[in-house]
């Protein structure tokens, strides 16, 4: 592998479109991203997300395809009409039933997988903490550390059990937020005794249980880092989770697009950043443009020595142990098969029960 494929690696990339256009096609061969994200801009039906995934692997032989989704339940949905789509995770944490958060990560695993879908950027493990959180809020699993704990673990171990890539979010914690970070940096100035008690208890648990990925939060934690948000702090990322906390799983920045980081930081400056302290996969989800320029700004650190070559063959290896262990040789899904797994009686019937108790639970207030 180049030194400009390794760096390929270190990108998942988002795109317009539903189909693998000539353009998308001719951008995966130049510069091969390790990953792509799907969002509900890209997706149509079964069909149509069957031959995307199988386009879009076409175009990388050199190495499959992470393809990514943000399938949460509740509002952070991406999946079209044909899918059992279950509700936001804060009524499987009022079920409080782990068997019944492990059934639903594994339906989301095996209907994601039908369609060539190989990763999921769930759970939440964020503690919805604070009430005028306009970010989080049901996406959480609960409002104390113990709930999410074990329910989000539970949806981790559905996911990866079934063969998709488990990503907790957002590291160390957005829970405690007043300011959402696609629109502007938050800052919490809780203390480190307050965040050790309240926010990080879930990704603590989360590296025990060894889940695939984890994803980093665009938030000042003033505790931990006064100046930088966790994505590009070598503070929290290489000092607290590498090296503290010993996770040697891929981590993935939020995307880098968000007004958080691209209003302070620049596209450019902050791909580096994030890269020198210790993230492995560069997350961009739109423009093409910037996608660009943080590859070569990325290429133009490799080439001076400003990310040194044992950084970029870190994250290249965990990138390559988590496809080895969650992709493997790739085979093209089928439409056919795809259809008897999409929003099948088996998923429904979860679906339901989940719903009968979110029923109950809410005409009990």
């Amino acid at each position: 592998m180049t030194s400009r494929d390794k760096i390929g690696q270190l990108f998942m990339v988002g795109f317009l479109g539903t189909s693998v256009t000539p353009d998308l096609a001719s951008f995966i061969k130049e510069y091969k991203p390790g990953g792509v994200i799907l969002f509900s801009r890209n997706l149509e039906s079964v069909e149509q997300m069957v031959d995307l995934t199988n386009g879009l692997q076409a175009c990388s032989p050199h190495s499959p395809l992470l393809i990514s989704i943000d399938q949460e339940g509740g509002r952070v949905s991406r999946l079209p009409k044909g899918f059992t789509i279950f509700p936001p995770c804060d009524i499987l944490g009022r079920c409080n039933s782990t068997e019944l958060a492990y059934a639903a990560g594994a339906t989301i695993a095996k209907e994601l997988r039908a369609v060539g879908v190989n990763m999921n950027m769930a759970p939440v493990l964020d503690v919805n903490s604070n009430p005028s959180n306009p970010v989080i809020g049901d996406r959480a699993f609960g409002t104390t550390p113990d709930v999410v704990c074990e329910l989000g673990m539970a949806m981790a171990a559905g996911l990866q059990d079934n063969k998709v890539v488990a990503c907790g979010k957002h590291f160390p914690g957005h829970g405690d937020t007043n300011t959402d970070s696609h629109k502007e940096l938050p800052v919490v100035e809780a203390s480190r005794g307050r965040l050790e008690a309240v926010e990080f208890p879930p990704f603590r648990r989360a590296v025990a249980q060894n889940i695939a990925s984890m994803m980093t939060a665009h938030v000042l934690y003033t505790a931990l880092d006064p100046e930088l948000p966790a994505t590009l702090s070598p503070a929290i990322i290489n000092g607290f989770l590498r090296q503290e906390l010993h996770y040697d799983g891929v981590v993935l920045t939020d995307d880098l697009e968000m007004h958080a980081i691209i209003d302070h930081y620049g596209i450019a400056d902050a791909a580096v950043r994030a890269v020198q302290v210790g993230c492995d996969v560069l997350l961009i989800c739109k423009d093409r443009d910037r996608e660009i320029a943080a590859f070569d700004a990325v290429a133009q650190a490799v080439e001076t020595g400003t990310i040194s070559p044992e950084r970029l063959n870190q994250s290249v290896a965990r990138i390559t142990r988590l496809k080895d262990r969650f992709i493997g040789a790739y085979k093209p899904v089928t439409v056919s098969d795809a259809k008897l797994i999409a929003g099948c009686q088996t998923h429904q019937s979860l679906l339901r029960t989940i719903e009968q108790i979110r029923a109950r639970l809410v005409s009990s207030f």
